[in-house]
């Protein structure tokens, strides 16, 4: 190693070069929102695009954490590298991710070829983090072939997940009922694969042939959505499941094309806005946004026209700064 070379630098080529400790190390900085963290995500720009990212999101109890960890195995029995940014809840004492996802995947915990991050998901609505994003792209840039977005798992909020991953995988169990309705106005909208997992059980056949049906009732698309079954704890299905991704991601268009990137930036930024509004809305001792409060509370302004003021004082806080 070349002591010579400025860390960020430095570090930026280890994780190119696929090193495990700097693609670590990277993501620590990322999470922690640092300037260096901005310079190695400039570094890595250029070797973005490898990675097939593919999200998996569905509500809870649906299995997501045993599917993914059943994906992984068939990836690496086909010789690829995984890269998995699994979002946890985050702790209520600590603000850290709760892990679980990381232990119901222990299995890989010693393959070279599985690099595996909890992130605390830190309120982030969407069920992603903010930082798994650019968590994702880490992984990219250190060569792993296909990258997994797993999400906490709250319900329709999870269309977050389609600004950020290829192919969008949302799972459901047998028997959900109301809760397979409530996904027709939400992630069922995003679904590139359907799939009903826990398919040993009764009703299995039942909420496929629901989902089925559901898709129909969209009309024409200008695409198919397969519907699999898997048994993630048997692993049945889940090569079925693998083949459908690798299908999809030859005809999909990737984080890397220009016009795709830019959403999903735009997206990200409006995010990032969003944090910064409320956060200086909630901690701020200023003037402006007392009279801002007062005003809603008489009812001489709308939340709309707050928020707007609000967005003003930030602007102007900026552009003082």
């Amino acid at each position: 190693m070349d002591h010579n070379v400025p860390e960020t630098p430095r570090l930026a080529a280890r994780l190119v070069d696929g090193e495990p400790a700097a693609l670590a190390r990277a993501i620590s900085l990322v999470e922690s929102d640092t300037r260096m963290a901005i310079d190695i995500l400039r570094a890595i720009r250029p070797h973005l695009g490898h990675a097939v990212v593919v999200g998996f999101t569905g509500p809870p109890g649906a299995g997501k954490s045993t599917l993914v960890n059943a994906y992984i195995a068939e990836l690496r029995k086909r010789g690829k590298t995984v890269g998995v940014v699994a979002v946890d809840p985050s702790s209520p004492i600590t603000g850290g991710a709760v892990l679980g996802d990381r232990i119901r995947m222990a299995e890989h915990t010693l393959d070279q070829g599985v690099f595996i991050r909890s992130l605390a998901s830190r309120g982030a609505l969407g069920g992603l983090s903010a930082a798994a994003a650019q968590v994702a792209d880490l992984m990219d840039a250190a060569g792993r072939d296909v990258v997994i977005l797993e999400t906490v798992g709250t319900g329709q909020s999870e269309v977050e997940m389609a600004t950020i991953a290829d192919i969008r995988v949302v799972i459901s169990a047998p028997g959900l009922g109301d809760d397979v309705q409530a996904m027709k106005a939400g992630i069922l909208e995003i679904a590139d694969i359907l799939v009903v997992n826990k398919a040993d059980q009764p009703l299995a056949s039942q909420t496929h042939q629901q989902l089925k049906t559901m898709l129909g009732l969209r009309g024409p698309t200008e695409r198919s959505v397969p519907v699999l079954c898997t048994d993630a704890i048997n692993r049945a299905g889940v090569g079925d499941l693998a083949d459908a991704v690798d299908a999809l991601a030859d005809r999909t268009e990737r984080r890397d094309d220009r016009s795709a990137l830019a959403g999903r930036t735009r997206h990200l930024l409006a995010q990032a806005v969003s944090k910064a509004a409320e956060t200086h809305v909630m901690q701020s001792r200023s003037e402006a946004i007392a009279l801002i409060v007062q005003g809603i509370q008489e009812a001489r302004l709308s939340l709309s026209e707050g928020a707007r003021q609000v967005l003003n004082d930030l602007g102007g806080e900026v552009h003082d700064g």
